[in-house]
């Protein structure tokens, strides 16, 4: 299993990766003088679908924005409301407009799948590594799967 991610990441080398924030809370001297909570970065991974392939560890994707201008204020849903909230904390916290941002990403136990369980889109089946790569999806092969991202962060189809 760490040897499929460490060849993962020695054939993403290069390639760019995302940002990975989280939810800042505003201290008692900020929260004072008007400051509210904010996204700020805590580190960057190359996304490959369901997962995001840290230099250090793996983690399964989260909620994904795009920094910037929350925009007009008349939201039909509350859903877009908080959606666009997020997009100005994630401004507030330093991200540049538009630069994507990974919230809520989860660290996966590689461990645990190697031994035999299973840990977010990740599971063991007869000494084979799957993933699951869509709700209600079939597993596939995680060597494939990896090598099929790669393929297409490395060289993504025209207009994409």
């Amino acid at each position: 299993m760490h040897s499929l991610f460490a060849d993962a990441r020695a054939r993403l080398a290069g390639a760019p990766q995302e940002a990975i924030g989280v939810v800042r809370e505003p201290g008692r001297l900020r929260a004072l003088v008007g400051g509210g909570a904010r996204i700020v970065r805590v580190g960057s991974a190359w996304r490959l679908g369901v997962l995001l392939v840290a230099p250090d560890e793996v983690l399964s994707v989260g909620e994904v924005l795009r920094a910037g201008d929350p925009g007009r204020r008349g939201y039909a849903a509350e859903s877009a409301r908080h959606r666009a909230e997020l997009r100005a904390m994630a401004l507030q916290g330093g991200f540049a407009p538009g630069e994507t941002v990974h919230l809520d990403a989860a660290p996966l136990d590689l461990a645990a799948v190697a031994a035999g369980g299973s840990s977010g889109p990740l599971s063991m089946d007869g000494g084979r590594a799957l993933i699951r790569w869509a709700p209600g999806a079939a597993p596939m092969p995680l060597d494939a799967y990896l090598a099929e991202r790669i393929a297409l962060l490395r060289e993504p189809p025209a207009g994409a």
